[in-house]
């Protein structure tokens, strides 16, 4: 059911339309009115989303011309000067006008599928950090496990401890069982947060970046290791954010650098940890672009120490990452970036940190302009095409059936001198052709207007159907009073 916009919006393209039309008719007369009838016809394509109404108008248009023509031989110069206006002033506006409509249609969607990309890539991005939050809350789990199995142990044996009083006893056992709750319940709530989709593989809570490089060397791998500083006092949190990005970068430099030279350096100071990993151009064939979330995913647990994490290619058309891990936490951290954030290659994570990601999205994009190019040049080129050739086939066609009729209406020049005033119309009968001309020449200046009278009639015979002589278009104009030639005249231009 349409509503009343819809019924107003209907109503107003309709009445664009007979403006059009109308404004078309009347420039037969004066070219002044082509200007609203172009306003009017632009304004209806930009408006009008269907375009089977504005056809029928323009056909009837044309088909109203085309049979002024062939019925009404005296309207023979009107009809024609209006089939043309009707292409030139009302038809090429209003594909100029749809051609805009849908150019503009291109461009909203253009921008819709940008921000549905960005949000996808936003979402993509904010699962990987939530899948890293839940990596994180695992290794708190093995390290508090770790933590308190030792405190309920050692309260186990101070329970059992020789000469302890009663009620020091009765406080060791309840430190113990305490101890076991809260393991329990710390297990419980990480395996909510589990994530179960075999994720990056991860090393227990204290294992260390040397054995790290220690098993990726023993399985192959070409790393060297550099480390300077001490790591005392060096918060877990960083600890851990340490460890999974040399364990996420050794990774990736097996999968998609295999036989490349890896480069791990950490950097221990006053102010905190540098740590990174650098491989170089990989001599062997890479394995294919997959997820692209490990990176979203060290981002997020570096930016949750307090850290930056930066990553892209190296100078030697490598890889390489980089995170700075501060010993004291900033008291604000920056939040995680939403959809619409502006990134750099190597700011905080976001959607511009998914590199693969963004490639393939980028790809989907491109495809998708090179399409929506194609629609444009498509409409731009009906918008100028279609008039053009409208507007050459009527011309052929009424050029055509002119020169049909002029054939017919051909006065032999022997003929006409034979012809003098005063025969009578059966006697001048068989020197004239079969039909007369269609169309009035108009009259020239040297030669005297057409005699006037009661019962006076005048007919038009062409001197030649040939369009190439110069004498194309003259006409000899024959007019009878009654049945007695009283004129003859030759309409030269």
């Amino acid at each position: 059911m349409r509503t009343g916009g819809q019924r107003w919006d209907g109503w107003l393209d309709g009445g664009l339309l007979a403006v059009a039309a109308a404004a078309t008719g009347w420039s037969v007369f004066s070219l002044w009115w082509a200007l609203p009838a172009t306003a009017a016809a632009f304004l209806a394509g930009r408006r009008t989303a269907r375009a089977r109404s504005a056809v029928a108008v323009f056909a009837g248009l044309v088909a109203v011309g085309l049979v002024a023509v062939a019925v009404v031989p005296r309207w023979f110069v009107l009809g024609t000067r209006f089939v043309l206006l009707s292409v030139c002033v009302a038809m090429g506006p209003w594909l100029l006008g749809r051609f805009w409509r849908q150019s503009q249609e291109l461009v909203r969607a253009g921008w819709e599928r940008a921000e549905r990309l960005e949000r996808e890539q936003w979402l993509v991005a904010e699962q990987a950090r939530l899948r890293e939050r839940a990596r994180i809350a695992q290794d708190m789990h093995d390290a508090l496990g770790h933590d308190l199995s030792l405190i309920a142990l050692r309260a186990g044996a101070l329970k059992l401890a020789p000469g302890l009083a009663p009620p020091h006893r009765e406080a060791a056992q309840e430190i113990r069982a305490g101890a076991a709750v809260a393991v329990e319940r710390l297990g419980e709530v990480i395996g909510v947060l589990r994530d179960d989709d075999g994720g990056a593989p991860r090393g227990p809570a204290d294992a260390s970046i040397a054995q790290l490089v220690v098993e990726a060397a023993a399985a192959g791998l070409d790393v060297r290791l550099a480390v300077t500083g001490e790591p005392d006092g060096l918060p877990r949190a960083a600890e851990h954010a340490a460890y999974r990005v040399v364990q996420e970068a050794l990774t990736n430099a097996a999968k998609h650098a295999p036989r490349a030279l890896v480069t791990v350096e950490v950097a221990y100071s006053a102010q905190g940890a540098r740590v990174g990993v650098a491989n170089g151009p990989s001599p062997a064939a890479p394995a294919p672009a997959t997820g692209g979330r490990g990176l979203i995913g060290l981002a997020e647990r570096v930016r949750l120490a307090g850290g930056v994490f930066t990553h892209g290619p190296g100078p030697d058309g490598g890889f390489e990452v980089v995170a700075s891990l501060p010993r004291v936490r900033p008291a604000n951290t920056a939040p995680a970036p939403g959809p619409g954030s502006a990134l750099s290659p190597g700011s905080a994570p976001g959607p511009a940190s998914s590199v693969r990601v963004a490639e393939t999205r980028t790809a989907e994009t491109a495809g998708e302009l090179r399409r929506a190019r194609r629609r444009v040049v498509r409409g731009l080129a009906a918008a100028v095409l279609v008039p053009l050739a409208t507007g050459l086939v009527l011309v052929l066609a009424v050029r055509g059936w002119a020169f049909h009729v002029t054939s017919q209406a051909v006065l032999d020049p022997a003929g006409y001198a034979s012809l003098r005033v005063g025969q009578d119309r059966a006697s001048v009968r068989g020197v004239l052709p079969e039909r007369q001309l269609t169309y009035r020449p108009p009259a020239m200046a040297a030669v005297p207007p057409a005699p006037s009278g009661e019962g006076v009639e005048c007919e038009y015979y062409a001197m030649s159907a040939d369009l190439l002589v110069d004498w194309s278009g003259d006409a000899y104009r024959l007019c009878f009073q009654g049945q007695v030639l009283v004129s003859l005249d030759a309409l030269l231009r």
